[in-house]
């Protein structure tokens, strides 16, 4: 059954639901059924939820002969990329794919060789009486205490139960998604001393939607992220909670409606699930991923907020990057220059304008932009190797028939990749949060409306989304604050140096959701103050960019609450539905 679920392929239909629908494996008895002569599939289905990153459980029927001609129609059915799980590195795009049901795993067939070969150590290992650390005997500051044979299994099953404390609000399907992937992939890489079924039950659960209900709170990045994964085995032994579709059941229930069975866990395996720091890179790659985003907006919007307080591009000038020839900093300003390409606004104050230089908010943006993008292509670099390393304690080394326990489960590096990054988006929005507050002011917005109000005084404009971003903004601030810097021993003092990355991670997220919100914030007032410098035109980038936030949001004009238009822009943002202005390239 796992290896029937780990290599049938998925399609998705896009262009007939709100979002790309992952379509997953029908079941044999589906697949037998026929009508006509024409094969009748019942399909479980998870759509992806842009907003929340859940995925909502739905029946799609087509037979074939339907799916052919929508296909050959309209294109919106196609299959799915298919990654190959070795123990390589992944890509954060991969993860991402993987996350939202855009790509399925599976696992390469030259992965098994090293798979088994770690195995066997294993085995042999026990049967000449070795004492191995976690395979036979106690964990942590029980290090010392031996198990007896008999009792290895019950061994890895406590280990998992009892580990399995985490609290709070549970991640979102993507992201526990993103860690099963993690997981399979770095299992994959023939040093857990694992069977191959333990990885093929992963991909399985997967393939079919069976996500474990993964509590976020609880990790210290110690012996990597204990709890979470704990969680995460839980369900794979069908014990704990899952989603499956949109309902949360008990794991063993939703394993069967998927046609899938627990697993039983052999030595070593328990404390192989739970190593790692999965849980952590997975919350925050898709983090960072969002992150990246932000940041190629920020130009954007940026440059929308220049147009409108007829700013100059001459700071952007490429003569200027190349004497400081930082790559985040040449890309933000080549960027900034092609959105601003054929302004009319900025022709209308070329000659004889007062002004000598912009503020920095506007003028500084290629060197902020541009650190922010170095900071998050480091953090990138940090996360993809992590991606393919091994992250297990102990090790095993086939070619030489070791067993070596070490620390490559301490999250130090994710955790403090995820700090950097956190206080380089601070940075982002207080940016944004400038050129907001300078749009609005009517000392210094170029004789634009007060508050960007249509009748300042009876209307307030955009004086409280302004105070909206402060708020936002300083809740960054307090978030900002390194998680890494902080140590507390745990375990009886075996444990005594953590990372909590974990806590890294998950503040990372609600960073970046609060800098999407004040872009949003931002776009909105931008688009606001082009309106009052018609009928001239800003550069073409802008305008696009301005129909782009107009199709989502209708201009202020009488004051109305803008609460609704701030998520939605955001939720845009989230999705990448601004995607076509991130490059310098776009399509405008």
């Amino acid at each position: 059954m796992l290896g029937f679920f780990a290599t049938l392929r998925m399609t998705v239909v896009e262009g007939v639901f709100p979002h790309p629908v992952r379509v997953d494996t029908p079941s044999r008895d589906a697949l037998s059924r026929s009508n006509g002569g024409r094969s009748l599939s019942v399909w479980h289905c998870f759509m992806p939820d842009g907003k929340t990153g859940k995925f909502t459980g739905l029946a799609l029927k087509l037979n074939s002969q339907q799916a052919l001609t929508r296909r050959a129609a309209s294109s919106t059915l196609r299959s799915v990329e298919t990654i190959e799980l070795s123990g390589a590195r992944l890509s954060i795009e991969q993860i991402e794919a993987v996350a939202t049901g855009r790509a399925k795993a599976v696992l390469a067939s030259g992965a098994l060789d090293a798979v088994a070969a770690s195995r066997r150590v294993i085995v042999d290992a026990l049967a000449a009486g070795e004492t191995l650390y976690g395979v036979n005997t106690g964990f942590g500051r029980l290090a010392a205490t031996r198990i007896p044979p008999s009792s290895l299994a019950a061994l890895q099953l406590n280990l998992v139960r009892s580990h399995a404390c985490g609290l709070g609000a549970p991640l979102s399907i993507s992201e526990t998604r993103a860690a099963m992937l993690l997981r399979a992939n770095t299992l994959a890489l023939g040093y857990s001393g694992v069977r191959a079924e333990v990885i093929q039950q992963l991909l399985a659960m997967l393939d079919c939607g069976v996500h474990p209900l993964i509590p976020e709170k609880g990790s210290a990045g110690a012996s990597g992220d204990l709890a979470p994964l704990a969680h995460m085995a839980l369900t794979v032994i069908g014990e704990g909670e899952a989603f499956y579709g949109n309902e949360r059941l008990n794991s063993a229930e939703a394993l069967r409606r998927a046609g899938l069975r627990p697993l039983a866990l052999e030595a070593k395996e328990g404390v192989a699930l739970l190593n790692g720091t999965q849980a952590m890179a997975a919350v925050g790659a898709l983090a960072l991923h969002r992150a990246e985003r932000a940041a190629a907006l920020a130009d954007a919007a940026g440059a929308m907020s220049l147009e409108a307080l007829r700013g100059t591009p001459v700071p952007f000038d490429h003569r200027i990057q190349a004497v400081r020839p930082h790559a985040g900093q040449r890309k933000a300003a080549a960027h900034l220059l092609a959105l601003l390409e054929k302004s009319e606004i900025r022709q209308s104050h070329l000659i004889n304008d007062p002004r000598v230089q912009d503020a920095y908010s506007l003028r500084c943006m290629p060197q902020v932009h541009g650190a922010v993008r170095d900071v998050f292509d480091h953090a990138r670099s940090i996360i993809e190797v992590e991606s393919g390393s091994a992250t297990d304690n102990p090790l095993v080394f086939a070619n030489d028939g070791d067993v070596l326990s070490g620390g490559n489960f301490h999250g130090a590096p994710l955790a403090f990749a995820f700090d950097y990054s956190a206080i380089a988006l601070v940075a982002l929005a207080s940016m944004s949060e400038r050129r907001i507050a300078r749009l609005i002011d009517p000392d210094r917005n170029e004789g634009l409306p007060a508050f960007l109000a249509a009748e300042p005084g009876v209307s307030s404009g955009f004086m409280i989304p302004h105070v909206v971003a402060v708020s936002l903004l300083n809740e960054l601030k307090v978030l900002a604050h390194p998680a890494s810097t902080d140590n507390l021993p745990t375990s009886g003092g075996q444990e005594d140096h953590v990372s909590m990355g974990m806590t890294a991670a998950v503040k990372l997220r609600t960073i970046v959701e609060n800098v999407e919100r004040i872009l949003a914030i931002e776009l909105l007032a931008g688009a606001e103050g082009l309106e009052y410098r018609a009928p001239l035109r800003a550069g073409r980038g802008v305008e696009a960019l301005r129909s782009a936030v107009r199709s989502r949001a209708a201009r202020l004009g009488e004051d109305r609450s803008l609460a609704s238009d701030i998520e939605r822009l955001a939720t845009a943002i989230r999705s990448g539905e601004f995607e076509e202005f991130a490059g310098e390239r776009g399509k405008w």
